[in-house]
């Protein structure tokens, strides 16, 4: 009976003596050919130019290796996995659930959330929720889904139609901005806070010198020899 007791399958290239082949096809540090060469002779070369010898075909044939800094490679590569998912975009929906009658102050932090979402790029889902006879009452929460979509209307579409489901009433608006954009100016609103911050500390350290200068000049004229007391006049 077959049995699988392996572990996870590595992807990572063979590199150095890790390399099982008679000979490759090199590539040098500065993407020059080099030609096909024997394998020891590849690692050679590896050592004179301190570098590791890396399979970056292994279903060529010859494989095709490549001279480089297998660490200073892996780094980079992970640097550039990083940003690229830091500026990739993930479409979230967010919920919102309103009430029929709601409060109107209740109405205004609700319509304050929708629009930071909407900012923010991501897509909403609008629940109106009925209960007992409001359920007869439809039309409540269709006017309180077109008054929401009307005030943000700046910042977002309906994407999808009121329709009823059960006893709630959903729609979904959808932001005018992308995604992408909105994580831009989202960062570049960060920078340019982060440098007003900067400069208001620099400018509150500055002051104190400033200020020390008249402080100093009046201590100078109380003690000067050469002004007169006016007690000293008084008494004479």
């Amino acid at each position: 009976m077959w049995c699988y007791r392996g572990g996870s399958i590595s992807t990572e290239p063979r590199i150095n003596d890790r390399i099982r082949v008679p000979e490759v096809r090199l590539v040098g540090p500065s993407g020059e050919q080099v030609g096909i060469v024997p394998l020891a002779k590849a690692l050679e070369l590896a050592q004179e130019y301190d570098l590791d010898l890396v399979e970056v075909a292994a279903s060529a044939r010859p494989p095709v290796c490549k001279l480089m800094d297998y660490g200073k490679f892996k780094y980079e590569s992970a640097m550039k996995a990083r940003e690229a998912r830091k500026n990739q975009a993930h479409t979230v929906i967010k919920e919102m659930k309103l009430r029929p009658k709601i409060d109107p102050h209740d109405y205004d932090t609700k319509k304050g959330h929708v629009v930071r979402f909407l900012k923010q790029g991501d897509k909403v889902k609008i629940t109106i929720m009925f209960r007992g006879r409001e359920q007869s009452r439809p039309e409540l929460g269709y006017r309180l889904l077109q008054r929401l979509a009307s005030d943000v209307e700046e910042l977002g579409f309906i994407e999808s139609n009121p329709k009823q489901d059960g006893r709630n009433m959903i729609m979904v608006l959808g932001p005018h901005k992308k995604k992408t954009e909105a994580m831009a100016e989202a960062r570049e609103a960060q920078a340019a806070r982060k440098a007003e911050r900067q400069g208001v500390a620099a400018t509150g350290e500055e002051a104190p010198a400033q200020e020390a200068a008249p402080v100093e000049a009046e201590a100078t004229e109380e003690v000067s020899p050469e002004a007169p007391s006016t007690e000293a006049n008084t008494e004479a």
